[in-house]
């Protein structure tokens, strides 16, 4: 690789705040926030919103949507 090109890859926590799971993994992203993770050193924090623990694929949640409500909704909004 050629040298100063590539962006700083370094260690991360990701928090994924609709569950309350965090990860450790290596990434490019930088945060201003920072966690002292479980070795005790302090590492730069995203946030995250959904992650594998959440995500309804990896869980085998699924969410059941009404979609006869949401299409008597829009008949009832457009009157058609």
């Amino acid at each position: 690789m050629k040298a100063e090109i590539h962006p700083d890859y370094h260690n991360v926590v990701f928090h994924d705040t609709s569950c309350d799971f965090k990860f450790i993994t290596r990434s490019t992203m930088t945060s201003k926030n920072t966690i002292k993770w479980t070795d005790g050193k302090e590492y730069p924090l995203i946030k995250i919103e959904v992650s594998s623990q959440s995500h309804p694929h990896y869980t085998g949640k699924q969410m059941i949507l009404d979609t006869a409500g949401r299409v008597e909704k829009f008949k009832q909004k457009y009157g058609m």
